[in-house]
């Protein structure tokens, strides 16, 4: 049964479907929260909560005619969304957060062809996309063989979903071919030889649902219509910085969880008329309703300025300091809740501390300090008075 996603008069995105009332798409995402302790280990991954995302119709709900359409101006509402499923369960929210960029990078650069092809992937097939750029030193490279025919040498580390990924995206340097550059690619993995994956590599603190192996794709064969965009379209802006507050949403929803798992355990514990409980959840609550703030204004500035044709550079600003601030946010909301729980709630089976190491991990994204800098430079490079910058 597919749900769509009315917006509430104050901005925040919840979810109600055709025929389900709003206490049922709640059970949807308990029902995701309470399977997150059974995949909590290496070598497992949440596919019944796939399951359920793909029966409810958030698999495709970024897609042409969909309440979220990434044609149109929807940045908040998808935000609130993918903060959601990050608060039932954060390694779904980050393997949900590879499918919906990787189908908005479809939406900037396919043909009409392609998406026609790679949605009904996902509305007919309920495949699962993601995107995969990171690598080592032996990263992937594409080989022009002739005849629109390519050959993949290389491998590909963090992939997260690795093998249960049925479509992913796969970036590599294009050798050979009339133009070069950095080249997009998505793989028909029933199409292709086995891709062999290193899980030995994937020994993580938190996050160990996600599945994010090592991949090798050496000797996979791929044609012209399995290249997405032109070589270099990966790296444009402010696609790709801007992306950053997607993953910034799933990591407040783990700050969310934590929240709601310390005022459960404190009620249980009778401790709910403590003071200082009082004072450590009253400032956690300013904290997290800080980072609401921050997601909302991001995804309606995105929104205003990406439809109006804003310079690039300040779309990837702003995004810089959302995720630095949803960062610093997460920082101050944990140790906040540690003090709150004590040792006894950082003993399993609670979740609290599975929730707890998930966003550890998930916070240690690439290049914070970069971000920072580049904030930096772009305030001090704009002459515009502070109350005129962002408008």
């Amino acid at each position: 049964m597919e749900i769509q996603i009315p917006i509430l008069a104050d901005g925040a995105a919840t979810m109600s479907s055709l025929g389900m009332d709003k206490d049922s798409i709640k059970e949807l995402l308990k029902q995701i929260a309470d399977a997150a302790a059974r995949t909590d280990k290496e070598k497992m991954f949440p596919e019944d909560a796939f399951e359920w995302l793909a029966e409810a119709g958030l698999l495709s709900v970024t897609l042409p005619g969909k309440q979220t359409d990434c044609q149109l101006p929807e940045n908040d509402h998808i935000l609130q969304l993918l903060k959601r499923v990050g608060a039932a369960n954060l390694s779904v929210g980050r393997v949900y957060e590879g499918h919906i960029n990787a189908l908005n990078l479809i939406h900037l650069y396919a043909t009409s062809e392609q998406k026609k092809s790679w949605y009904g992937d996902v509305n007919q097939q309920k495949k699962l996309f993601s995107v995969w750029n990171t690598q080592a030193n032996d990263g992937v490279k594409l080989f022009s063989i002739g005849n629109g025919r390519y050959r993949m040498e290389g491998a590909k580390t963090f992939c997260s979903g690795a093998g249960w990924i049925k479509r992913p995206l796969v970036t590599g340097q294009l050798i050979g071919a009339s133009k070069q550059g950095w080249q997009m690619c998505i793989i028909p993995t029933e199409r292709v030889q086995a891709i062999p994956q290193d899980d030995s590599f994937w020994q993580p603190l938190g996050m160990r649902a996600s599945a994010s192996y090592k991949m090798d794709f050496t000797g996979i064969e791929l044609d012209e219509t399995d290249l997405l965009g032109q070589p270099d379209d990966y790296y444009k802006q402010p696609y790709f910085s801007g992306g950053a507050v997607r993953f910034a949403a799933v990591q407040l929803g783990g700050a969310e969880a934590l929240f709601d798992e310390t005022r459960t355990f404190l009620a249980s514990m009778g401790r709910t008329d403590d003071v200082l409980q009082r004072t450590r959840l009253a400032e956690m609550a300013w904290l997290i309703e800080s980072g609401n703030q921050w997601i909302n204004a991001a995804g309606a500035k995105m929104d205003t300025w990406l439809t109006s044709g804003s310079d690039a550079d300040k779309i990837v600003t702003y995004a810089n300091m959302t995720r630095t601030a949803i960062e610093e946010i997460c920082l101050r909301v944990m140790p906040l809740a540690e003090r709150s729980v004590g040792a006894r709630g950082l003993m399993r089976p609670l979740p609290f501390e599975r929730i707890h190491r998930d966003l550890t991990f998930y916070l240690r994204q690439p290049a914070p300090d970069a971000t920072i800098v580049d904030v930096g430079r772009y305030v001090l490079d704009n002459q515009k008075g502070a109350n005129e910058l962002w408008y």
